[in-house]
């Protein structure tokens, strides 16, 4: 078996969920390939090269993939899926736009958010927002999958000496093109790879009532900040706060849900923190059924007195 992952990156560091979905392909076989799509890749290659676990690296360095589009990336995996038997990637914005197309041009079926590994055939995958969970087995002479990254641990960054090889990248083509790329710069730990997570809902009334209770909260146990899908409706936040089936997947080791009722679209996104703190003035929230350690009263007191134990 031959397995060949996507990494997924900056251009300056190859991304944490890389790990995670090298760990995946190690439980399916042992001849893992890492493809590095950008331009002047070579030190990110070299560092692709160094996870332990990879046997090689496949370099695709051309200018038309410095921003690489979901079609320039789909045309050079096309070319590289004969011989292999999967085609791997995280279930990042960048995974779930590259294989379904690739699935597609292939005709073979799509596997995402793939949460365990029973066998290289048979996938473990939660459905209804995690409320049932389904086992997929696969004839297809490709299998092609998106990873859940939070459901495997990250391979360790360094230890491996895969060697390195270069790849032809097909010329640009498609329909789309990058005009312009916006991040937000945190000093806070990244959302989906921090080891805490302080996560505010509706119940705090505001953007205002945001910041005050949550950011002090969050500095005092290094933790990012997260957000139900209602508080960003609610214009509290950035879509990219948000937690749920519709944003970001986390599995931290503390949880603190500030003002969550606790939707089943939340609830996907949080489920498999390891320890998870509620904060709610109704007693009956959906959210209690969940968490390990719950509070229930005015969390406009109760916040403010925990962030002062911690100072």
């Amino acid at each position: 078996m031959s397995i060949l992952v996507l990494a997924d990156h900056d251009g300056a560091r190859v991304g944490s969920a890389t790990l995670c979905v090298v760990t995946a392909a190690q439980q399916i076989g042992s001849a893992i390939e890492v493809l590095i799509a950008g331009h002047g890749v070579d030190a990110l290659a070299s560092e692709a090269a160094a996870i332990a676990g990879v046997t090689k690296v496949l370099k695709a360095d051309a200018a038309h993939l410095a921003a690489a589009t979901p079609e320039a990336l789909v045309a050079l995996l096309q070319g590289l899926a004969p011989g292999r038997t999967h085609v791997l990637a995280a279930n990042t914005a960048m995974g779930k736009s590259v294989m379904p197309r690739l699935a597609a041009l292939l005709d073979v079926a799509a596997i995402s958010d793939v949460a365990a590994i029973v066998d290289d055939k048979t996938f473990v995958r939660p459905i209804y927002a995690g409320n049932a969970i389904a086992t997929y087995e696969s004839s297809d002479p490709v299998k092609v999958l998106t990873v859940r990254t939070t459901s495997f641990a990250a391979a360790a960054a360094t230890g491996g000496n895969a060697t390195i090889e270069s790849v032809a990248v097909p010329p640009p083509g498609g329909a789309s093109r990058v005009l312009r790329e916006e991040s937000s710069k945190s000093d806070r730990p990244d959302l989906t790879a921090a080891r805490v997570v302080i996560s505010g809902g509706r119940g705090l009334g505001s953007s205002e009532n945001y910041r005050k209770l949550l950011e002090p909260l969050a500095s005092a146990l290094n933790a990012a900040l997260g957000a139900s899908r209602a508080a960003v409706d609610a214009g509290y936040v950035p879509n990219e706060y948000q937690v749920g089936q519709t944003g970001k997947i986390v599995a931290p080791d503390l949880y603190i849900a500030i003002g969550i009722s606790g939707a089943i679209q939340h609830l996907a996104g949080m489920k498999e923190s390891k320890v998870i703190v509620a904060i709610n003035k109704d007693p009956d929230a959906p959210i209690f059924q969940l968490a390990d350690y719950g509070l229930v009263g005015d969390l406009f007191q109760l916040v403010p007195e925990l962030t002062a134990q911690l100072r």
